[in-house]
């Protein structure tokens, strides 16, 4: 029979051993991804993102490749994955702010787009009418 002691050597070491299979998992993967990545070409260019000023690197840039992120759009909740080429698209053609991450799918960004341009029509109607009035009554 073995004592505890020794029993929670036995379960350390086990441990242990699972953490050190899953980081190489997850390096394995990672290597893989990145393979992957630079055989689509999808490979950060740090001359063509926007300045960010700030101290620290988003992981993409770290990690020199654009991956695929999966989120949850926030007005929906319909799970959506945010591809490479969007993003590189994204930071380096469109000079996002390098921070910022998809939110909406691609439906609801759409009708985002048109409730904002609805909206700003509707002001702009309003400021044109509010200007004819005081051109008509001649105040100044």
């Amino acid at each position: 029979m073995k004592s505890g002691k020794q029993r929670r050597a036995e379960l350390d070491a086990k441990r242990q051993a699972r953490a050190a299979r899953e980081a190489a998992e997850v390096v394995s993967a990672a290597r893989e991804a990145g393979e992957r990545a630079a055989a689509l070409g999808m490979a950060v260019n740090r001359a063509a993102l926007a300045p960010h000023n700030s101290y620290g690197e988003p992981d993409f840039v770290t990690r020199g490749f654009y991956a695929d992120e999966p989120f949850e759009c926030v007005d929906c909740g319909k799970a959506e994955v945010w591809r490479a080429g969007q993003q590189k698209w994204w930071y380096e053609v469109a000079k996002g702010d390098v921070f910022t991450t998809a939110r909406r799918c691609r439906e609801c960004r759409r009708r985002e787009r048109a409730r904002r341009s609805e909206a700003r029509r509707v002001h702009q109607e309003g400021v044109a009418r509010k200007q004819r009035r005081h051109a008509e009554t001649g105040a100044e």
